[in-house]
Parts: C-alpha cells; structure tokens; sequence
C-alpha cells in the first residue's frame, strides 16, 4: 500500500493566464539543436564569464561557447563512456568520471589530462569540486563515496553506506563539508566530511536520480521515480512534502534566477519551472526524454539534454528582460534565509480513483470518473484514469458490461473533448479500445447513442482532413523554404562574380582621382 503512487491528473490541467515567468522564459526562444554521439548524460555550465558549458557524452566532454554555439575544446582522453564533467569555481578546471571507474581533471585551457584518482571498482557517475579546498568527491557504482585530494592523488575518506549504485551527489552550498549523495538502493546519506560520519540517512522510496540544495543550506530536494521530495536536514532530515508535476522519472535538477527558482527534467519530456513555494511558473516542452539540464548564471542560456543525444540551446534575444523581483526576495538578508519562506507541502486526500485502482477494482475507477459532474467540471482526471487504465491494459477490461447509460456518457464525453489538444491523443487511442469492446453490440444500440456515434465519426474525420491539410501545408512551406535558400546562395554566388578585381578597383580610384 505505501508504495502506490497516486494518478497525477495535473498534467492536464490548463493553464489559463499568462504570467510574468511565462513572458521571461518565453524569451528564451526556440532551442538550436546540435547532434552528439550520444546520450547526453550531464550539462554543467563554467560560473565564469562567457559561460561556457560542459556536454559530458559517449567518450567525451564537449566545451560549448553559449554565443556561437559551437564547440570550443574536447576533451577526449577516455577510452570508455565519461560521466558528469564539472567546472571548478574559476573556471579553469574539469573533473569527469567515467567506465572505467576513475576521475580525471583537466585543465580547460590546454585540455591537458593533470590528474588520475584511481581506487574506485566501477563507473564514477558524479564528481564535484569542494569549494575552498584542493579537494574532489566523486559517487560510483561500487557503491562508494570517496573524497580526494588534489596535490597528491590520494583517498582522503571513503563511505561504503549505500547497497546499490550511487548516481546523484549534492554539496551544501553554506556548510562546504556536508555532502549528500542517493543511490539506487532508494537512499540518501549525508556526510559530515570535517568527521567522516554519516550524519544522516533518509529513504526516498525510489532510485534516486538527483538532488538540490536550496540557497540556504537547510532544505534540500531529491528526485526519483515521478516524485521529487523536500526534506529539512536541519530538523533532522524531516520530510516536508512532494511535489509531483511529472508523469515519468524525473532525471535532472537546477537552480535557476538567482536563486530564484527551481528547474526540473524528465522523461516525460519536460522541463518544469518552479517558485519557491513549489508551484509551477512554466514548461519547457521537448521531442525527447531529458537526462540532463544546465543553465548559466544569468539565465541567458538553458541547455538541455535528451536521450537520443541531441542538446538543445536556448539563447536569450539580446533585448534584456526586466524581471520584477517578488518583495520578500528584495531583502538581502532575507534573500540569504531563502528556506524559511518554504512552506511544507500538504498532502492530498486520496481521490476514490486512486482507491479503486490500488485495489485493481478498475472497472470502478473507470465509473468514478464517468460521474458527470466529474466528467464535466474536470475533464484531466477522466483522461488520466483513460491513459492509467491503458497503460495497465485493463481498460478492455474495465468496459467489457458496460450499459448504454455509459456509453451515452462515454460517447458525450469523447465529442466534448476530441478537439481539445491537451485530451486528443489519449482519446483517440482509448475510443478504439471501446469500438473494439462494442462492436457486435452497435446494432443494439438506442438510437440516441448511434447519433452520438455517427456526430463522432464526422468530427474525427473533419479533424483527420485538417491534420492532412497541415501535414501538406507544412510540406510546402518546407520547399519553399528550401528553394529560397538555394536561391540565396545563387545570388550570392553571382554577386561575387561581378565584383570587379583588386587590380581593376584601383585603376578606377586612379582614374576618379
């Protein structure tokens, strides 16, 4: 029973009003995709001017320039897959693991390999730089964390708590010696380094993929599964609730405006903006699975990567965006005790379609939300429960008896929302489920529902001839758009040809003269 998770029917839900955070992400504009060689396994961006980011990918680490978008240094002295390549606070350093179970740091400049820290047994997924020390601390799949010394190559400590893979680390960025690190075992440890204890241990109830301090220290975020949760480690690693936004794992966390707001990746191929209250401001929406995300420190750039290895940049137009403050940031001092403005979450009541589904009794979690007043006045749990039920492939079976009282209400409900994009697809696809269900029974149908059948077959169909008209408009418009750049080099072509010489501009200016 504690490990159901509940039906997150807020992804459907509308957005109505445009605020300013969608205004200023917005601004962002439509990403520059470049094609790497692989899956784009982390993103982290250079605290120093221009900004430069890092694409850690197959056997490599890529050096972006966020302006011309183009690669600037490779560093590619591995023989397997690299993993999670960071910057060092100046810039000048990067520190990547690896397959082959060591962390290596380079310099940036020259992309000299300047170290080699051996004593790990598997892949180093992540490593980090401790702040104001020569010192590196990297998580790896023989179930360790280790903390290095720089000058000398040597393990300064090593935990051996977690049972499974670690993948996820986060150093405190007010206590430099607390770190954090979630592996596949479900668990997050915290480690006080000064004593080299395990401070605290916390069960997240899933493989954890990443995690975020917040600005002051105190609250910290994990993410595993579909959840991300908040926890408190100043009162003892006390659990202070979760937020749940995406349908599918999610993979990445950052900070973002200054601190200002918080940014997460997923499968479900989004990317969510919150406030410090945990609300979402915005989504970025992509053509793939996020596994990685990384933003420069004035929000010029976004950077994310997909699972299919293409990294999408987005850029910020040149015009700079006055983004107002809310009042209780302006305060520096208590912008510095950020955390204390985090409420804690509240947990929902479990809705009857959440009960009927723990328990299987699925053809009851398909009545509940039929209701009409439920039908009606909120749509998105209809068609979560719809996409739940055909994810189980228990939605045959949920249909299977149903009266012709439902089928009106099915029938209602299907002409009501086909058109709205946020509902289509997964209504298209549960229709044919209940065309397969009932159709020795349309025939014996009340006429009344064969009118709603037959009002449906013409929307679908009008809706199928102008998806059909797109599809051709969008083909022409791609011509076109080829031809004009055909067109365009031409010109330029034969511009350059009828440029005159060097040899004969200079008897013209001769002549002139």
């Amino acid at each position: 029973m504690s490990n159901f998770k509940r039906l997150n029917t807020k992804i459907y839900q509308k957005i109505d009003s445009v605020t300013e955070d969608t205004i200023y992400w917005k601004k962002l504009g439509d990403p520059v995709l470049v094609k790497e060689f692989g899956q784009i396994d982390y993103i982290d961006f250079s605290p120093i001017e221009p900004y430069h980011f890092a694409v850690t990918c197959s056997v490599r680490v890529q050096v972006y320039n966020p302006i011309t978008k183009l690669v600037v240094k490779n560093l590619s002295r591995f023989r397997e897959n690299a993993y999670g390549a960071t910057f060092k606070s100046d810039g000048k350093l990067i520190c990547a693991g690896g397959e082959e179970g060591v962390v290596k740091l380079f310099d940036v400049s020259s992309k000299s390999l300047m170290r080699l820290f051996k004593g790990h047994t598997a892949a180093v997924h992540r490593n980090y730089f401790i702040p104001g020390k020569p010192q590196i601390i990297s998580c790896s799949d023989d179930k360790t964390v280790k903390l290095w010394d720089i000058p000398t190559e040597k393990e300064i400590i090593s935990f051996s708590e977690h049972a499974d893979y670690i993948r996820a680390g986060c150093i405190n960025p007010t206590l430099p010696n607390i770190f954090i690190s979630g592996g596949y075992d479900n668990k997050i440890n915290m480690y006080d380094l000064r004593t080299k204890e395990v401070a605290l241990s916390l069960d997240h109830g899933a493989p954890v993929e990443a995690l975020l301090f917040l600005p002051g220290g105190g609250i910290f975020l994990s993410a595993g599964g579909n959840d991300i949760k908040v926890w408190d480690s100043f009162a003892g690693g006390r659990f202070l609730g979760n937020i749940s936004e995406h349908h599918k794992t999610v993979t990445c966390l950052q900070m973002a405006s200054d601190n200002k707001r918080i940014l997460s990746g997923s499968l479900d191929r989004h990317v969510k903006v919150y406030d410090l209250n945990f609300k979402v401001v915005h989504t970025l929406n992509y053509t793939n699975s996020v596994l990685s995300l990384g933003i420069s420190k004035n929000d010029d750039t976004l950077v994310t990567g997909l699972v299919d290895g293409v990294v999408c940049i987005h850029r910020r137009s040149e015009e700079k965006v006055e983004r107002k403050v809310p009042s209780e940031y302006k305060n520096e001092e208590l912008n510095m005790q950020i955390d204390s403005f985090i409420p804690e979450v509240q947990q929902e009541k479990e809705s009857k379609y959440d009960k009927y589904l723990r328990k299987f009794q699925f053809t009851k979690a398909l009545d509940s939300v039929f209701l009409q007043y439920v039908a009606r006045k909120t749509p998105e749990k209809t068609v979560a429960v719809l996409e739940e039920l055909m994810n189980r492939k228990a939605l045959h079976k949920a249909l299977n008896g149903k009266d012709d009282d439902f089928v009106k209400r099915f029938l209602q409900f299907s002409i009501r929302e086909i058109t709205n994009d946020r509902f289509s697809t997964v209504i298209k696809k549960a229709f044919e489920i209940f065309l397969d269900v009932f159709e020795d029974n349309i025939s014996k149908w009340p006429m009344e529902n064969k009118r709603l059948l037959e009002h449906f077959r013409d929307l679908y169909e009008r809706i199928l001839e102008t998806e059909e008209a797109f599809v051709h408009l969008n083909s022409v418009l791609d011509l076109l758009c080829f031809s004009a750049g055909k067109l365009n080099n031409a010109v330029e072509e034969n511009s350059l040809h009828l440029l005159p010489s060097e040899e004969a501009q200079k008897n013209l200016v001769l002549n002139i003269n």
